[in-house]
C-alpha cells in the first residue's frame, strides 16, 4: 500500500496540472462617452458669428482671436480672424502651410471644400489623421474682406488611438463653428 501511495499521488498531480495555458489580460481601453452637443450662437464686437457647443468655454482677445476651451476633453480649438486687404492668396498660403506642417507626423490629411453661396463663406476643412500635434483646421473666406482660420489642439502627448472619441469629439464641434460662420 505504501508503494502505490507516491505513485496515486504523482498521478493526480499530473492529472490535476494539465490546464488550458494562462495568458495575460489584453490592456484595457477607457471607453468614453460624450453627451450630443446643444448649440449657441456666439457673437460679439467681431465681424462674424457662429455657433458653438454650450460646455465650451470662449476666451476673446480684442483683435478678434479667441480660444473655445473644452475643460473636460482638455482640447482648444484657436479661432483666429484677418482682415483681407488685397492678401488674400497670402492668407491662404499661410494656411495651408500651417495644416501641411503636420505631414512629418500625419497618416493622412483628407481636404474636405466647403462652400457657402447664400452666406458667401468659402473654405477647407482639413482632417489630420495619425499622431501629428493636431486632427482638424479649416480656413474660412469671403474672398474680399474676412478670413478666419482654426485648428484644434489637445493638452495631451498625442497618440491617436487614446484621444479618438474626444478628437472626434471636437472635430465635429469645429465643423460646425465653420458651417454655422456667418459675416456681418
Amino acid at each position: 500500500m505504501l508503494k502505490k501511495t507516491p505513485f496515486f499521488l504523482l498521478l493526480a498531480v499530473c492529472l490535476g496540472s494539465c490546464k488550458d495555458d494562462v495568458l495575460p489580460k489584453p490592456k484595457g481601453q477607457l471607453r468614453l462617452e460624450y453627451k450630443a452637443p446643444e448649440y449657441a450662437s456666439f457673437s460679439n464686437q467681431c465681424p462674424f458669428t457662429f455657433d458653438m457647443n454650450y460646455d465650451a468655454v470662449i476666451k476673446g482677445n480684442p483683435d478678434c482671436s479667441f480660444e473655445v476651451n473644452y475643460p473636460k476633453l482638455k482640447a482648444t480649438i484657436y479661432l483666429s480672424y484677418k482682415p483681407v486687404n488685397n492678401n488674400i492668396n497670402d492668407l491662404l498660403r499661410d494656411a495651408q502651410t500651417l495644416t501641411y506642417k503636420h505631414v512629418i507626423k500625419a497618416d493622412d490629411i483628407v481636404e474636405q471644400p466647403f462652400i457657402n453661396d447664400k452666406d458667401k463663406v468659402y473654405g477647407m476643412f482639413y482632417r489630420i489623421q495619425g499622431n501629428a500635434a493636431t486632427n482638424a483646421q479649416f480656413y474660412a473666406t469671403d474672398s474680399v474682406r474676412h478670413f478666419v482660420t482654426a485648428s484644434v489642439y489637445f493638452y495631451a502627448k498625442p497618440n491617436f488611438d487614446s484621444i479618438l472619441p474626444a478628437a472626434a469629439y471636437v472635430r465635429d464641434d469645429m465643423r460646425t463653428l465653420m458651417e454655422t460662420l456667418k459675416w456681418k
